[in-house]
């Protein structure tokens, strides 16, 4: 599987500082992409950035909130500033908090919203001017988005979690009819069960003991897994966009 036009292009990828945004950066570096790397820890920005260059790769670390439009814009700025013009945007920053309705935790629905829908907006929206301008010089131009199986499958307690990422699979499928006729592709990618943060994001013993259980029972994809898709994507031909990746452990139904 080749992997060679990921060489020389400029990656910005959220949620950096862990999970799938880390593995992510990670593997762009490795295959030759100078990555910025957006989180909100930058202890773990900086250890992550530094091993990627002992590794032989570009990496600069970006502390950013994708939830704060001031924070966007200067890490935005930083990012010109080091690498130049991005041709690739990869938006794996999430919260999953998830509770019954009726418990009314306004604060996490806002928490989810800004982070899983907003700051997904916020990041294509300071970068649309690199990516249109890098496809009408003839680059290859991607923004992928990291949703979930939850935007269709519906789980009890998820409402939330779960509407923030149909929110994101609606949103990538009309930013193509945006993007597409100016050549920049767009990608979503729904995982199922993936081994990440977002489990230890779950404060409700019983429902943390839920989802223990089902990756007991069915496994889960590693980070490594799903940057591996990422990577996939984001390297073929530019004519050829992979519109939808639905990625499951083999025994999740």
């Amino acid at each position: 599987m080749s992997y060679d036009n990921l060489a020389g292009r400029t990656a910005v990828v959220t949620g950096a500082a862990s999970g799938i945004g880390e593995a992510v950066a990670v593997l762009l570096a490795a295959r030759g992409a100078r990555v910025a790397l957006l989180a909100r820890r930058a202890e773990r920005l900086t250890a992550l950035a530094g091993k990627i260059r002992a590794d032989g790769g570009q990496a600069l670390a970006v502390v950013a909130d994708v939830t704060d439009e001031r924070s966007v814009a200067d890490a935005a700025d930083r990012v010109h500033a080091e690498f130049g013009t991005v041709d690739l945007v990869v938006n794996s920053a999430g919260v999953m908090l998830p509770h019954p309705v009726d418990a009314r935790r306004a604060d996490e629905w806002q928490r989810m919203l800004d982070t899983n829908v907003t700051g997904v907006l916020r990041m294509i929206g300071v970068f649309t001017g690199d990516l249109v301008g890098a496809a009408a010089d003839g680059r290859t131009a991607d923004i992928v988005n990291i949703s979930s199986i939850a935007a269709h499958v519906s789980f009890p307690n998820y409402a939330v979690y779960g509407a923030t990422k149909a929110a994101v699979t609606y949103l990538s499928e009309a930013l193509r009819t945006e993007f597409g006729p100016r050549d920049v592709r767009v990608t979503n990618i729904e995982p199922g069960i993936v081994e990440s943060e977002l489990r230890t994001h779950i404060s409700d013993a019983e429902l943390a003991r839920q989802v223990e259980g089902i990756v007991e029972a069915v496994g889960a994809l590693s980070a490594e897994e799903l940057a591996d898709l990422v990577a996939y994507a984001a390297s073929r031909p530019r004519r050829v966009n992979l519109r939808q990746i639905i990625a499951l452990p083999t025994r999740q139904a």
